[in-house]
This record gives C-alpha cells, sequence and structure tokens, in this order.
C-alpha cells in the first residue's frame, strides 16, 4: 500500500512492493520520501494495490487542481518502483494531461458544502516495459481535439497523447467515461 497521511504537510513516506503490488508475490519493497503541501481540505484516498489481474494500483481524487500534483507523484512514485526509468516523466506527462482534463472538464459547478467530485486514477503494468495509465471521471462529455494556437496556453492534451503513447483510447459508460493511455519503453 502506499500510505499518505491528509493533510501532507511535510515530508510523506512511501513504500510501494515491488512485482506484482500483491504481497506474498513482491520481490521487495522501495521507498520514497516526498514532500508535500496541503492546499485543500479534501482527503483523497491512498494508492492502492489492485488485488487481480496484472501489477495495478488505483487512487480517487478529488477533482482540484491540487490533485494532478498528487496524480504526478503517485505516477512518478509506481513507475520507479517498477522499475520502469525511462518510461516515469513520459507517464507523469500523460497522467498529468488526464487530471487536469479531468479537473477542468468532468468538474460540476459545487455549491459550499458540497462534496467534491472525483476521478479515479489506475497504474497499470500489464506487460514488461509497459505501463497503462487510466483515468475515470463521472462525467459524459466526449474528449475534442482542438488547435490550439502559439500563443494560447492549453489545447495541447491529445495531441501530447498521441506523441508520447504507443495508445490510448476512452470507454465511456452510463457512468462516465474512463481515458487509457498505454506507454511502452523502447528497447
Amino acid at each position: 500500500m502506499f500510505p499518505l497521511r491528509w493533510p501532507p504537510n511535510g515530508p510523506v513516506r512511501a513504500s510501494l512492493p515491488l512485482g506484482s503490488g500483491r504481497g506474498a508475490e513482491s520481490t521487495g519493497t522501495a521507498e520514497a520520501i516526498m514532500t508535500m503541501t496541503a492546499a485543500h481540505p479534501a482527503r483523497p484516498a491512498s494508492l492502492r494495490p489492485v488485488p487481480r489481474g496484472c501489477p495495478a494500483y488505483t487512487q480517487t481524487l478529488s477533482l482540484f487542481r491540487e490533485s494532478v500534483g498528487l496524480a504526478r507523484m503517485s505516477v512518478r512514485t509506481t513507475v520507479e518502483c517498477w522499475g520502469l526509468g525511462a518510461l516515469v516523466d513520459d507517464a507523469v506527462l500523460v497522467v498529468s494531461e488526464l487530471v487536469t482534463n479531468a479537473v477542468q472538464h468532468a468538474a460540476p459547478v459545487r455549491q459550499p458544502g458540497d462534496e467534491p467530485a472525483r476521478c479515479r486514477l489506475t497504474v497499470e503494468r500489464p506487460g514488461p516495459g509497459t505501463v497503462r495509465v487510466s483515468v475515470s471521471d463521472a462525467s459524459p462529455r466526449r474528449l475534442v481535439q482542438r488547435k490550439a494556437t502559439a500563443e494560447e496556453e492549453s489545447g495541447r492534451g491529445l495531441v501530447v497523447l498521441d506523441a508520447l503513447t504507443v495508445s490510448w483510447d476512452v470507454e465511456t459508460s452510463k457512468t462516465g467515461k474512463t481515458v487509457r493511455a498505454v506507454l511502452r519503453a523502447t528497447s
């Protein structure tokens, strides 16, 4: 498990099992110490192992800008612990784009006292040298690829996915959508 105390002011120690993510099959643990500043009172869930299938971790995040940094930290730590350092920077950029998109386009207008909307981050290792990053949210809105001008600061997320991943797709359901991106280390 990837234990996080909230609010995470100061150092946070993260210990992830190597290998499958299921304790008995792990081949050791790796630890990372991170420092974060709590910017919002919403409490994210800890990054937790997925008990079935390929090695995977999942985390529920509130749809706040601050969650983008937490998602980056979670993906960086997980991918490094899997020994896939060559994929870390690309995986971090991909998750940043996916969670930012969810924050900007899936978060409903909130009234004071409302619980924040959430998204689910999943990081999987479906095969050697391969990482799949998924972000699920409750919005039925489809992704739209824009042609951003040179002056615009946003609107390039899908271009980034095309450039950094071997594939990506969107699955819609009655409860929202899931965007999945697959990265593969070159040999």
